[in-house]
Formats: structure tokens, C-alpha cells, sequence
């Protein structure tokens, strides 16, 4: 199909030029809160995905001999552009994905705090060097950039989630082909453009958009040498199965069901709170957001109704309409799963105790928006609470004790993110122990490590070994080679024997 004029086109960026103009198959980026399609973002075919590897791995030679300085510049250079843009991000985020603009600016911030750590690269490079392991003998080892990175990046995230991976790839020397959402790709080019401004050589970082056609070239393209993925589980296994077959490096991560756990003595206000915060901000568009609480003995009523009294003052309404707290889903595709998932809680016996089928946002009656839903006294063999939702329905399970708890939450397939809430160090200093989730909050609902840290999950929430940014990427984005290195010495003679470092 062609994209008709009148709306505006979203194209690829390969070799530091906009590109795509002719391609000949096209997807819908929609207004979320008008329920609209806005503009059009060209699909790439495998030719436009070899050019981008190729405009890669071009100037992969240049930019991996760049001095540590000089990449030091580029980014910090490219930190000063989006601060600068920050706002600008901000609207484009929200426009596309629908999310409140404040909470795409917490995006921006979280996504900077990544530059940050990446902009330490020299220290962050550094090998290890042991002298005299043998008579005039050194070994030392090296990190060095392993080629042409790819990222396969979400809706939910569309600016900070490429910037995890870009900004450490890049700092590494390794040169990169992002493949954004198609739902809100524009976020991505202007996070290139702003990288070119900075100084980084034209093809060192690439935007392809499109859809299984284009991930499949990207996957088998034999000059990319390593993957990073973020989103649900079902992709997340088949990208790091394909990815590898074909040899490469893969870190995949996927879905979410990430729990919070009350116990009697936490603060129920605080508890409240966190729970009304972390299930329905961004929509529950979040692959951190908290979709199931787990209440231990009796807290459940008084903390329910708490979570009630805070969801009737929630503004749902337009992400860039100042004052609300939360906007639409991302595509009508989305709203219908999402609500045929509340219809199968009703059937399956819930208790629904806040629907958000009903919800009308005057002004934009055709926007994909669903109120916050909230059910109690769900049960592990129920969808709701077996499947990742991604919207704004919050499942309430029962536990009696603590330890029915723990047995709750570890039994899931799931394991990205934790939280508990307690007044209890004991209780608090068993859950971190016991818990299997890569991230874990303590009286903290949405426990995303801060960019120095690393992000990942366990379970089915990660494929691969290595998460993303914070240390973990710079391990990822490398290869160790180890020298032995002798100099200065006559000739010792021809010795067959192993060396026994003597």
C-alpha cells in the first residue's frame, strides 16, 4: 500500500542521510488520544537493512581507533543535545506513544543518567596487567569493541530504551543499527541527528524501522556481530534462538509480572500509593510497572480500599493535556486485548472492584484509553494474573503468610522485577534473599536501578547471561583478550614442553 500524501512519513536514517523515501510498504503511527492515524512509518526491506549494517560496518574501523577522549567528547557532546532537547523528546514521546508529557520527561532523565555512566568509558575500558608471571614475562588483558551492535527496542520506552543500549555500544567503539517500535519511531531519529551534531561519524549509528521482515535480515545479516532486545517473552526467546544460531552475541530481554508484596505492618497509605503509582502510571504501559500485588494475612481489605479512594482521584485524559495522570494505551489493538483480559477476570471469578471498561474521556471519544482496573482475590491459575497484560489492570492475590507469598511470587515464569513493603527488617532481609527476580525493591515499588547499576530480570524476563547498561553493557559491547608478553630476552631455545610459567 502507498502512503497518502497528507500524512506525514517517518523514514529510516543510514549513513548520516534520511532515507526510505521510496520504500513500498508502510505501518500506522496513531494519535493515541484521538484514536486517529497521524503518520506513516516506512517498513524496510532487507536491501535498506544491508545498507545499514554496511554503513556500519564501514566506519566501524575509524570509530573503534577514535581515541578514548575523543568518543569521551562525543558523548558528552551528545549529553548538552538532549538536555537541550529535553522538552522536545518529551512532546514527541507523548504524541506518539500517548503518555503524560511529565512522565516522558522522567524518561529523558532516566535515559541520561545512562550517558552519564557511558561518558566514564576510559575508566570503564580499562584491562588488568600482572607483571613477572614468568621470568621477563607480563600478562595483561584488553576490552575491546566486538563490531556492528543491533538494537530491537520497544514502544514503551522509545528514547530511553535505545539510549541504554546505543550510549555504552557507542562508547565501546562499536558502531550500531537501531531498530525502533514502529508504533513511536520519531523519538529515534532525532536521537541520531543529535548524536551526528555531536560529532559521531556519519554510519556509526543507523535507524531502520520495520517489521519482522526487517528484525529477520538484521538477525541473519552476517556482519552484525551482536543483539540486544527488549520486550515480551515470546519475541524475546525467538530473537536470542535466531540470534544465536546465527553466531551472535544476544542479550534478550522479555515479559514482566512483577509483583509487590504487603505485609501487615507496612504502612497500608505508603503501600496505597506505591501500588496506585506503579500499576497505573504510563497506563501500565511499563515493563516495571507493578501488575500484581500479593497482600499477606489481613491487610488486604484496608489496603484496597486505600488503592480505590486514590484511584477515583486519578485525571485520565490527552498525554499533553496539562493535569492528567495518566493517558490511552498505545494502539487499538492494545485497548481490545487489554480489554478482553478484564472480560476473562470477570468470567474467572475476580472480584472486580474498579472497571476501567466504561471510561469516556470527553473531547476524545475515539481515543484508546481504559480506566484503572483493579481486582481482588485472583488466583495464579487465572489469565489475569498468569499472562503480561501491559495496561492498567492491577490483580490483588491473597497469601497468608510470608512465606505463601515468596511461593507465589517465585512460582510465576516471570522474574524481571520485586518489591515488598514492610516495617519488618527480617521479613524484608529473607525476601531479598529468597525472591527470583533480577530487581528487587525494598519499601520501593518500581525498583529500576539507577544507571550505574545494571537492568535485568531472570526467569523468562531475560534471555542471555549479561543485562543492559551499567557495567553489564560494557562486558556485553566487548570482547576480553589476554596478552603474554615477553620482550628483551635472548633466545631461550626450542622447549616443547607446556609452559609451566617458571
Amino acid at each position: 500500500m502507498e502512503a497518502p500524501a497528507r500524512l506525514r512519513n517517518v523514514g529510516h536514517f543510514i549513513a548520516g542521510r534520511d532515507a526510505g523515501d521510496d520504500a513500498s510498504r508502510f505501518g500506522d503511527i496513531y494519535d493515541p488520544a484521538r484514536g486517529q492515524v497521524q503518520a506513516r512509518v516506512t517498513f524496510a526491506d532487507e536491501a535498506t537493512v544491508d545498507a545499514a549494517v554496511r554503513a556500519a560496518a564501514d566506519v566501524f574501523p575509524k570509530w573503534s581507533r577514535t581515541p578514548l577522549g575523543k568518543r569521551t567528547e562525543v558523548l558528552f557532546a551528545f549529553r548538552e543535545r538532549v538536555r537541550a532537547h529535553a522538552d522536545e523528546l518529551a512532546r514527541i514521546v507523548s504524541n506518539e506513544h500517548g503518555k503524560i508529557v511529565t512522565d516522558a520527561a522522567g524518561e529523558i532523565a532516566r535515559a541520561l543518567e545512562v550517558i552519564d555512566f557511558a561518558c566514564g568509558l576510559p575508566q570503564l575500558l580499562k584491562g588488568e596487567l600482572s607483571e613477572n608471571v614468568s621470568t621477563n614475562v607480563d600478562t595483561y588483558s584488553l576490552r575491546q569493541p566486538v563490531g556492528v551492535c543491533v538494537g530491537i527496542t520497544p514502544f514503551n520506552f522509545p528514547m530511553m530504551v535505545p539510549i541504554w543500549m546505543l550510549a555504552p555500544a557507542l562508547a565501546a567503539g562499536n558502531t550500531f543499527v537501531l531498530k525502533p517500535s514502529e508504533r513511536d519511531p520519531s523519538a529515534s531519529l532525532l536521537i541520531a541527528k543529535l548524536l551526528q551534531e555531536s560529532g559521531l561519524p556519519d554510519g556509526a549509528l543507523n535507524v531502520v524501522h520495520g517489521d519482522k521482515v526487517a528484525v529477520d535480515a538484521l538477525l541473519a545479516h552476517p556482519r552484525v556481530n551482536a543483539v540486544s532486545f527488549v520486550g515480551s517473552t515470546p519475541i524475546a526467546r525467538y530473537i536470542y534462538e535466531t540470534a544465536a544460531k546465527n553466531g551472535k552475541r544476544v542479550q534478550a530481554l522479555g515479559g514482566a509480572k512483577n509483583h509487590l508484596v504487603v505485609m501487615p505492618d507496612a504502612d497500608l497509605d505508603a503501600a496505597a500509593d506505591a501500588l496506585v503509582s506503579s500499576a497505573y502510571g504510563s497506563a501500565g504501559q511499563r515493563c516495571m510497572a507493578i501488575s500484581a500485588s500479593v497482600t499477606v494475612g489481613d491487610c488486604a481489605k484496608p489496603l484496597l480500599q486505600r488503592v480505590l479512594e486514590r484511584i477515583d482521584k486519578l485525571k485520565v485524559g490527552a498525554g499533553h493535556d496539562a493535569g492528567n495522570d495518566m493517558g490511552p494505551v498505545v494502539t487499538p489493538a492494545a485497548r481490545d486485548r487489554i480489554l478482553s483480559y478484564i472480560d476473562s477476570g470477570v468470567k474467572e471469578g475476580a472480584a472486580l472492584l474498579a472497571d476501567g471498561r466504561t471510561l469516556r474521556v470527553s473531547g476524545y471519544e475515539d481515543g484508546f484509553f481504559i480506566g484503572p482496573t483493579l481486582f481482588d482475590n485472583a488466583t495464579p491459575a487465572m489469565s489475569i494474573y498468569r499472562d503480561e497484560i501491559f495496561g492498567p489492570v492491577l490483580v490483588n492475590v491473597r497469601a497468608g503468610s510470608l512465606d505463601d507469598a515468596l511461593a507465589i511470587v517465585n512460582a510465576n515464569p516471570y522474574g524481571n522485577g520485586t518489591s515488598i513493603f514492610t516495617r519488618s527488617g527480617g521479613a524484608a532481609r529473607l525476601f531479598q534473599s529468597e525472591v527470583q527476580a533480577g530487581m528487587v525493591g525494598i519499601n520501593v515499588p518500581i525498583p529500576v536501578p539507577v544507571g550505574y547499576y545494571s537492568f535485568g530480570g531472570w526467569k523468562s524476563s531475560l534471555f542471555g547471561d549479561l543485562h543492559v547498561y551499567g557495567p553489564d553493557a560494557f562486558r556485553f559491547y566487548t570482547r576480553g583478550k589476554v596478552v603474554t608478553s615477553r620482550w628483551h630476552e635472548s633466545n631461550a631455545g626450542v622447549n616443547l614442553g607446556f609452559p609451566t610459567h617458571k
